[in-house]
């Protein structure tokens, strides 16, 4: 129940992304099953450490995961390993104090902080006589007519002198406005027949 609470009402209405939601909550119901069946068997914290040393592994041998991301993973397996282990000498009141001091604080970073969450994107640019130091007021000033994002720094990556790309990688605050699909990082093409449009 309180890994429901924080995965589907304090991390999806920030974040937006279905595949972690879904993920977070069969990693959280499956620990907490295991952790709870396997009770009986003392190994309570040899088992909780090495549940955390599984995932680390896992971790590591998947597509990277963002840091936010990786906090949420975090604390769903905390909470169900501290949930399914908890024993005769923790009272139902500390066990609920615990869980409860774990949601209000993500509640309060999420939502009552307004910690900004900054994005990026991969961008192929084509215009790489504005990509120089000099003319940076001028790239950002394009980049944000052309992608519509209010955009806050930008890096240039790799340049391509042969084609005349640069790819490069822009930084803006997530808003309200922006759709799922522009939360995940990926490349866009901006050329010539844009403007043309």
């Amino acid at each position: 129940l309180v890994s429901l609470i924080l995965v589907r009402y304090l991390y999806y209405p920030t974040a937006r992304r279905k595949d972690y939601l879904f993920t977070y909550l069969l990693i959280s119901a499956t620990v907490f099953l295991l952790c709870f069946l396997l009770e009986n068997v003392k190994l309570q914290l040899g088992f909780a450490l090495g549940m955390f040393a599984i995932f680390g592994i896992i971790r590591y041998r998947t597509n990277p995961i963002p840091i936010k991301e990786m906090t949420y993973l975090f604390m769903v397996i905390g909470l169900a390993v501290i949930n399914a282990l908890s024993n005769k000498k923790v009272s139902y009141s500390e066990l609920l104090f615990t869980n409860l001091i774990i949601l209000f604080v993500v509640f309060g970073l999420e939502r009552l902080w307004l910690l900004k969450h900054e994005s990026s994107k991969i961008i192929i640019y084509e215009k790489i006589e504005l990509i120089k130091p000099e003319k940076y007021k001028e790239l950002m000033a394009d980049l944000e007519e052309r992608t519509g994002l209010n955009i806050r720094r930008i890096e240039v990556g790799r340049v391509n002198f042969l084609e005349d790309t640069a790819k490069l990688k822009i930084y803006y605050f997530e808003n309200e406005n922006i759709n799922a699909a522009d939360q995940e990082d990926s490349e866009y093409r901006y050329s010539n027949d844009d403007d043309d449009d």
